[in-house]
C-alpha cells in the first residue's frame, strides 16, 4: 500500500473494541447461524445489494469475512457487532468499515442488524465506536456511508453519527432488482472530534 509516492504503515485495528453495551470483534466459523437469522430477512435486507440470503449464502458471506481477515494489508474490517447484556453475549448484527480510498484516506461505513434490537441506538453505538477506531488506528480523514432514499431509519443513524448529507444520489445502485435513489452521508476526522 502506498501513501504520496511513498509506502504506509499497514493499517490494523485493535480487536476486540468495548462499547458501554457492545463488543466489536471478528467475525468466526460459529457465527454462521447468528448471521444467517438477520441476514435471511426481507425486512433487514430490503434496503440493501444483498439478500435476503440462503443458508449458502450466508455461509460464502462469513467465509468471505474470514478471508478479509487474512488479507495483509487488510482492507475491510466487517465486524461482528455482540450484545453483552445478560449471561450469555449474544450477536445482533454487523458493522464494517472498508478503505474506499487509501490515498485519500477515505472509509465506506456499513452496518446491518436483526431487527428485534431495532430502535435502541445499537447500530449508532457500534458505528460511532468503529469509526472512532477508524480515525485514530486507521489513519482515515474522512468516512462516508450511503443509504437508500427509502431507509429513513438508516438516515436517522447517520446523522446521530453527526455525518452531513453531502449529495442524493440518482439511480446510483441496482438494489433487490430495480435501480435506487440514495443518499450520501460523510464526516471529517476534525468533525468527528470536535
Amino acid at each position: 500500500m502506498r501513501l504520496g509516492g511513498r509506502k504506509a504503515a499497514t493499517p490494523a485495528l485493535s480487536l476486540p473494541i468495548g462499547t458501554p453495551r457492545l463488543v466489536l470483534r471478528d467475525f468466526t466459523t460459529r457465527d454462521l447461524d447468528e448471521v444467517h437469522a438477520y441476514a435471511s430477512l426481507e425486512e433487514v435486507t430490503r434496503h440493501l445489494i444483498w439478500g435476503p440470503n440462503t443458508l449458502t449464502q450466508s455461509r460464502e458471506t462469513v467465509r468471505g469475512f474470514l478471508d478479509d481477515q487474512k488479507q495483509k494489508p487488510r482492507v475491510n474490517f466487517d465486524l461482528a457487532i455482540v450484545l453483552r447484556d445478560g449471561k450469555k453475549p449474544r450477536l445482533i448484527g454487523g458493522v464494517g468499515l472498508k478503505f474506499a480510498d487509501w490515498e485519500r484516506r477515505t472509509g465506506d461505513l456499513g452496518y446491518a442488524l436483526h431487527p428485534d434490537y431495532w430502535g435502541q441506538g445499537y447500530a449508532a453505538e457500534a458505528a460511532q465506536a468503529l469509526m472512532e477506531a477508524g480515525f485514530r488506528e486507521l489513519g482515515l480523514q474522512r468516512i462516508y456511508a450511503t443509504c437508500d432514499q427509502r431507509n429513513k431509519a438508516s438516515a436517522r443513524v447517520m446523522e446521530r453519527l453527526g455525518m452531513r448529507r453531502e449529495g442524493a444520489l440518482r439511480r446510483s445502485r441496482f438494489i433487490q432488482g430495480e435501480w435506487r435513489d440514495e443518499y450520501l452521508y460523510a464526516i471529517l476526522a476534525d468533525e468527528f472530534f470536535a
